[in-house]
C-alpha cells in the first residue's frame, strides 16, 4: 500500500464526515484511511462506518493525549509506504493524491502542502483563512507560496515516509508547535522536506474569533518553547506578530493620552471662554491632541485598509474584506501575546516548558 491517511480526532465528527466523503472522490485509490479518536466526549464512530466499504478505513479510540501522540499512534498501526498527516477540518479536492504522486520521487522524504478556504466556508472562516495565508500578515513564512523564512512542512498537511517517521520517532508531548518541532527535527536528521504546491486542502481552521484567538495565542507560546528545543531557529520573521503587538498597544496608548489631552483642552475652553486668550490657547492644544491622536492612529487605520481591500479583492466581498481586518488583529496579536507571556515564563523566570504551560497544555 502507498499511502496511510491518519487523522486524529476531538469532538469533530461532522468534519470527519466531509473530509471522509471527500476522500471517496479521489483519483488516486492505493490508500488507508486510519482515524484516530483522541478522548472525544462526542464519537465519530458511527460516521466512520458510513464509508467502511467505500474506503479501506481503520477507527481507534484512545485516552487524550493531544494531536502528536495521536498521530504516533496511527502511524504505529499504518501499513502504507507514505504517511499522511491531515487536521480533521480539512476538505481534499479530487485530484490531490494525484498531485502528490506527481510531486514525489526518490529523492523526497517529506514534504508539505498549502491550504486555502472553500467557498462554502463562513464569512469568518474565509476572513481568518484569509489572515492565515495573507502575505500581510504572516502567511509568508507558512508555507504555499514565496516565503521570508525556509519552508517547514505543517500538520494540517504533510506526508513523509513510513521508515523516517520511525527513525525520528514521530511528535513529541507537545500540545503546540509539535508539527514545527517535528519539521526541525526532519531537517536536523540531514533531511530537506520539500512543498508541494498542487498538494492543496481546503482549511476550516476556527469558526469564532475567540477560538481563532486560543489557537494563535497558544502558537505564540510555542514559538518559545520551539526556540528552547531548537536554539537558533529563532528568526525576526518570528517576533514580527510580536512587535506588532507592542506597536500597536504604543500607538493606541499615545492616542488615548493625546484624546485626553484634547478633551481637557476643550473643557478648559468652555469654562474660560469669557477669557478670550486663555481660551484661545486651551482650543490650541485641543487641537493639537486631536493631531497627535489622528497621526499615532494612522498607521493601525492605513494596515486595517489594506487589509479590507486586499481581501475584499481576493474574496469578492466587502463582508469579508471588513471580517478580515479583527481576523489579522486577532491573529497577530494573540500570537503576540501568547510569544510575551512564553517569554516571560520561559527567559525571564526560567521555568520548563510543563511548570510554565502545565494547565495550559498538560491537564
Amino acid at each position: 500500500m502507498k499511502y496511510s491517511i491518519i487523522v486524529p480526532v476531538y469532538n469533530r465528527p461532522d468534519e470527519v464526515d466531509e473530509l471522509l466523503a471527500s476522500l471517496c472522490q479521489q483519483e488516486v485509490k492505493d490508500f488507508e484511511v486510519v482515524i484516530v479518536e483522541d478522548g472525544s466526549q462526542v464519537l465519530c464512530e458511527e460516521v466512520c462506518r458510513k464509508y467502511e466499504k467505500q474506503l479501506d478505513l481503520k477507527y481507534f479510540m484512545k485516552p487524550n493525549s493531544g494531536p502528536g501522540q495521536s498521530r504516533n499512534y496511527g502511524a504505529e498501526r499504518a501499513q502504507g509506504e507514505w504517511l499522511i498527516v491531515l487536521d480533521s477540518d480539512v476538505v481534499l479536492p479530487e485530484g490531490y493524491l494525484k498531485a502528490v504522486d506527481k510531486g514525489i520521487d526518490d529523492e523526497l522524504v517529506a514534504w508539505g502542502g498549502p491550504d486555502s478556504s472553500h467557498p462554502s466556508f463562513t464569512p469568518i472562516q474565509k476572513a481568518i483563512s484569509y489572515s492565515m495565508t495573507s502575505f500581510f500578515t504572516t502567511g509568508g513564512i507558512r508555507g504555499g507560496k514565496a516565503k521570508l523564512d525556509k519552508f517547514y512542512p505543517r500538520s494540517f498537511n504533510m506526508g513523509i515516509r513510513r521508515d523516517v517517521y520511525m527513525e525520528l520517532g514521530g511528535f513529541t508531548k507537545m500540545r503546540f508547535g509539535e508539527d514545527i518541532d517535528f519539521s526541525y527535527r526532519i531537517c536536523e536528521a540531514g533531511y530537506r522536506p520539500r512543498l508541494l504546491p498542487d498538494a492543496w486542502v481546503w482549511h476550516k481552521r476556527r469558526t469564532d474569533f475567540r477560538k481563532f484567538y486560543r489557537q494563535v495565542f497558544n502558537s505564540g507560546i510555542a514559538r518559545i518553547n520551539l526556540e528552547k528545543r531548537h536554539p537558533g531557529t529563532m528568526k525576526l520573521v518570528h517576533m514580527l506578530p510580536m512587535v506588532f503587538t507592542v506597536g500597536v498597544l504604543l500607538l493606541a496608548l499615545v492616542a488615548l493620552i493625546a484624546l485626553i489631552f484634547a478633551l481637557v483642552g476643550w473643557i478648559s475652553a468652555t469654562q474660560t471662554s469669557s477669557d478670550i486668550g486663555l481660551a484661545a490657547t486651551h482650543v490650541g492644544k485641543t487641537y493639537v491632541g486631536l493631531i497627535v491622536a489622528a497621526i499615532a492612529l494612522s498607521p493601525i487605520l492605513l494596515y486595517a485598509l489594506i487589509i479590507f481591500i486586499d481581501s475584499s479583492i481576493k474574496n469578492c466581498s466587502l463582508w469579508v474584506g471588513l471580517l478580515s481586518v479583527p481576523a489579522a488583529f486577532v491573529q497577530l496579536m494573540g500570537y503576540g501575546f501568547g510569544f510575551l507571556k512564553a517569554w516571560w515564563k520561559r527567559i525571564v523566570l526560567k521555568q520548563d516548558e510543563f511548570t510554565a504551560f502545565e494547565k495550559n497544555f498538560y491537564k
